[in-house]
């Protein structure tokens, strides 16, 4: 195990919002006693380990799967898909940053008990009932991304996770750690999840009448005041027992999927199904699905309605708010100012179905190839901008056909492999991006953004995929909803099949092996470019993974489907790599099988 130099820093944070979570101070050597009489400084170190969340940015992993290319030549990610991901260079490498968070976490929790975290006793007591709860949701939280990451089998075929690290590391420690089993490690996710329910609330919130004190806090002697001094609305964004229990279904899911299908693990579609379900009956089940929740990033009325750290309907985890325009500088078309990098792929235009719900294959869709954007899943022009398009602030009209010729209020962008000049598949992004940005040099705006860390929908979709696995297609297990209920309900959502009765849903909804089709393509659909189906492909072995990325060029008023970009995957890769550096100091540290 790499040796991780902490370095603390004092990051002031007991009175500060979501919106300005943990902005480090400048590193001291104050020492680690320093934090017993002083809260603020104890609530840093364990600040150090948010400052890390990998869900925190948008990577864009999506460019090395099916579902987009980069037209930036320099891509991690392009060229990881294209030849060059080896043990040695591993974009998707998560062992520092998240061994990284971990040493903190740890570090932190050797110290907590000794800390004076206020004169009031109980008080005290209660901050230290949350700042421990974080601790102990956040080391689950690394650690399943270190699973999702590196975990695999090995030479001999046994399923390996990571080294389960528990106390914090020294000059003097001993690094050479074999690797625990992956069911291992996943008892570990499941056991700081259980200290971290039995420590925080569900969500944070103000309370006014002492009777409103949760019971477990009110045992403490807490008051209203109390616990909304500790327990408040203040503490919105940081770790809270909802957003522990997502991220227990999260690696519930990744442990069940055919991936992991090993006699060692313990962790069942069942279970996997069971965890989502806590998360989603505590917002009513299938009513609890937020209306507006596929488009919650251009929802310019609950963006801009956001503060202390709230979040919409959809959102159950967020990132902080922020102006900028750097989304759209990146990923508007060239003609727009914008960079064009981020280019969707044939292979996911032609996953979104026809607006009665047959795919576009079925020879009941209607599907026209000569107009091959009409009559589609209303989400296809919502995520992805396509051949006569309306984009930004002016609502230009995009044209990405060779020979056409652009008029007023019309700009052409056609395929072009010159790096950041177009785009390469004859799409562009549209998801996440806000068409109220202006990129033009002499009217240049930015608009408010976030990054949504766990979504309900995401949690929706991880118990319909669970359940039909569990108990087939109109399966409830002990629950009041169906994967048909929660795919039925996303469908009706988006607009589709909302004029027949989705008829295509119901001819499927007694055959298991299309239902799980059709779940993974509106998984596919629904959280496309919030770097999931990269991750998806690996935990399901799909042959997609390895599936060349195509595009379409439009001359004469035809659609020809053109191969961009060929993939250079092999089966082994399902499973990422322990980093080669170090393996190569630590004997003990056994890597996955043929990397």
């Amino acid at each position: 195990m790499k040796k991780i130099i902490i370095a603390l820093a004092a990051v002031g944070v007991l009175t500060t919002s979501c919106d300005d979570l943990f902005t480090p101070a400048i590193e001291n050597n104050l020492g680690l006693d320093y934090m017993y009489n002083n809260s603020d400084y104890a609530d840093g170190v364990l600040g150090n380990a948010y400052t890390r969340l990998p869900n925190d940015s948008y990577s864009f992993i999506d460019v090395a799967s099916d579902d987009a290319v980069s037209n930036d030549a320099d891509n991690s990610y392009r060229k990881m898909a294209t030849g060059t991901w080896s043990s040695q260079n591993d974009p998707t490498s998560q062992w520092d940053g998240c061994n990284g968070a971990i040493q903190y976490i740890n570090l932190f929790l050797t110290h907590a008990d000794k800390v004076n975290w206020a004169e009031d006793p109980v008080a005290s007591r209660l901050f230290l009932c949350r700042e421990k709860g974080e601790a102990y949701g956040l080391r689950a939280m690394y650690l399943y991304y270190l699973l999702r990451s590196h975990a695999g089998f090995s030479a001999d075929g046994q399923l390996l996770g990571v080294p389960i690290l528990h106390e914090p590391q020294d000059k003097d420690s001993e690094f050479n750690l074999p690797r625990n089993t992956f069911e291992e490690c996943m008892q570990a996710i499941y056991t700081d999840i259980d200290s971290c329910l039995a420590l925080l609330p569900t969500t944070y919130q103000d309370v006014s009448n002492d009777a409103d004190v949760p019971a477990q806090y009110r045992a403490m002697g807490a008051t209203a005041a109390q616990y909304t001094r500790t327990m408040g609305s203040l503490f919105f964004g940081r770790m809270s027992g909802g957003i522990a229990e997502a991220i227990r279904a999260q690696a519930a899911l990744l442990a069940a999927s055919p991936a992991y299908n090993d006699a060692s693990n313990t962790t069942t579609w069942a279970k996997a199904a069971d965890y989502a379900a806590v998360v989603l009956d505590r917002i009513g089940g299938i009513a609890g699905l937020d209306p507006t929740g596929n488009t919650w990033y251009t929802n310019i009325s609950d963006i801009e309605n956001m503060v202390s750290g709230n979040a919409p309907k959809e959102i159950l985890w967020r990132g902080s708010k922020s102006s900028s325009n750097n989304l759209e500088s990146d990923n508007f078309p060239p003609s727009l100012y914008g960079k064009g990098r981020v280019n969707p792929t044939q292979n996911l235009v032609d996953a979104f179905p026809m607006q009665n719900g047959y795919p576009i294959s079925d020879p009941r869709s209607g599907y026209d190839a000569s107009n091959p954007y009409v009559g589609r899943d209303p989400r296809l022009q919502k995520y992805i901008v396509v051949d006569g398009s309306q984009v930004g602030v002016y609502n230009t009209t995009i044209h990405t056909a060779a020979d056409y010729t652009a008029s007023d209020n019309s700009q052409k962008d056609v395929i072009n492999n010159t790096v950041g000049q177009s785009t390469r598949t004859g799409y562009y992004l549209r998801k996440l991006l806000r068409q109220d940005v202006n990129l033009d040099p002499n009217s240049t705006t930015t608009q408010n953004h976030y990054q949504a860390r766990i979504r309900y929908t995401e949690m929706f979709l991880d118990y319909a995929e669970a359940a039909n696995e569990a108990w087939g297609p109109t399966g409830t297990g002990s629950h009041g909803y169906s994967a048909y209920d929660v795919v039925k309900a996303i469908r009706q959502r988006a607009g589709v099949g909302t004029d027949n009765g989705d008829a295509y849903l119901e001819s499927i909804k007694n055959d298991k092996d299309k239902m799980r089709e059709l779940i993974r393509n509106e998984r596919r659909l629904e959280l496309c470019f919030e770097g999931q189906r990269f991750w998806d492909l690996r935990r399901w072995q799909s042959n997609d993974f390895k599936a060349t990325a195509t595009g379409c060029s439009i001359s004469g008023g035809k659609y020809t489907t053109i191969d961009v970009e060929n993939r250079k995957y092999e089966d082994y890769q399902n499973y990422g790599p322990i980093p080669y550096d170090e393996v190569l100091k630590f004997n003990n540290l056994v890597q996955n099988k043929n990397w």
